[in-house]
């Protein structure tokens, strides 16, 4: 084992890479070359007793010049994704990917066998089969970083995934509704969903974010919504919160005063008791899920017309006088300079986000009315 604080080892050496795992590092017997043990560690002492065995194999003459292409690629990928600090839903899809389009082709072979013509026509394949373009997208992604870790692994030379566009899509363009399209989308729905489609449209919160709202989260003297979680669902069924991903997803976000009678009823008949009670319920009084939601035949929304639209509609709706720091702050958006922008901008101005929302709306009732 390594001698204490001051002191190198006799054999050998150990040295944390820029992936974060330990590496060993020793003196072929024979020709005096520095080698790297065959894997890498998650801890120092992992590093320091690998070292030590292999101290003990060349002693006892039982030393072999090492393979690096004996490096597994199925095992390679486990280590990293538990190693990886993941919330529980994204580990969940990392897994489902890894598992279900990564290890079919490249689990049985070596990380060396994972080449630049290799990895083309994997996605080639995954395309050709019919696999959406966003979940092929997500897997080159995971594949790709598993093997940056390996570069800095110093298990292969370069990352083979090189294939130019392969990880991004071109998203479709997404419909923007009218006011008016919005409130016959909202008509249209059971009472109990009203208002999650007006506060879907006029404060751009997100599913989850809508989801997990308590009533305590709505100040109806200030017309505001506080957002500070955001409800996400296991492929097991299993619901729970999650913190937003930075600072800049908890943030206050105004409503219209126009819809302010709409909040007040939706908490007098359908929220859940109590200040802790959710605002939104499924049919059955359980919590909201997406899938008892989607699955109304009364939602009144167009085959086209998916849930996030609604979001992308306020968005460009509130978008009319706007700057794009007070619309990056309104999103929540979970970038650092996001963030920064949260910091500095006052209640005041999403207020105003929020009344010309409302000018809106009253114009809608007023073409309603003659």
């Amino acid at each position: 084992m390594a001698n204490r604080k001051g002191h190198r080892r006799c054999f050998g050496s150990v040295r944390q890479l820029k992936s974060g795992r330990w590496q060993a590092r020793y003196r072929d017997p024979a020709t005096g070359q520095l080698r790297s043990a065959e894997q890498t560690y998650a801890t120092k002492t992992d590093a320091e007793v690998a070292l030590t065995h292999i101290e003990a194999d060349i002693s006892r003459g039982q030393w072999e010049v090492p393979d690096k292409r004996a490096v597994l690629f199925a095992e390679y990928a486990d280590a990293w994704l538990r190693d990886r600090k993941l919330a529980a839903r994204s580990r969940e899809r990392n897994e489902a990917v890894i598992r279900l389009h990564i290890r079919p082709t490249f689990g049985s072979g070596s990380l060396a066998d994972v080449t630049t013509s290799r990895v083309r026509a994997w996605r080639g394949q995954l395309l050709a089969a019919g696999v959406g373009e966003p979940t092929v997208v997500k897997a080159y992604q995971v594949l790709r970083a598993i093997m940056n870790t390996a570069v800095d692994d110093e298990l292969v030379r370069r990352n083979p995934c090189r294939v130019k566009g392969a990880d991004r899509y071109d998203v479709p363009e997404r419909p923007v509704l009218t006011v008016a399209e919005v409130y016959a989308v909202a008509d249209a729905m059971a009472p109990r969903f009203r208002l999650l489609v007006l506060l879907a449209a006029f404060t751009t919160l997100r599913f989850g974010e809508l989801a997990s709202l308590r009533r305590r989260d709505i100040d109806t003297a200030g017309r505001v919504v506080l957002v500070q979680r955001a409800q996400a669902e296991m492929q097991d069924g299993k619901l729970f919160d999650k913190a937003p991903k930075s600072a800049a997803g908890v943030r206050p976000v105004a409503f219209p005063d126009e819809i302010l009678a709409d909040v007040i009823e939706h908490l007098e008949l359908y929220a859940g008791a109590g200040r802790d009670g959710h605002v939104f319920l499924g049919p059955q009084g359980g919590q909201l899920r997406r899938s008892n939601f989607r699955d109304r035949k009364d939602a009144g929304i167009a085959a086209d017309v998916h849930f996030h639209d609604l979001r992308h509609t306020g968005n460009t709706l509130a978008a009319a006088g706007a700057s794009t720091r007070e619309l990056m702050t309104r999103m929540g958006h979970s970038t650092a300079r996001a963030a920064l922008i949260y910091q500095h901008m006052t209640a005041d101005r999403d207020r105003a986000i929020a009344d010309r929302l409302g000018s809106m709306i009253r114009q809608r009732q007023g073409d309603a009315g003659t």
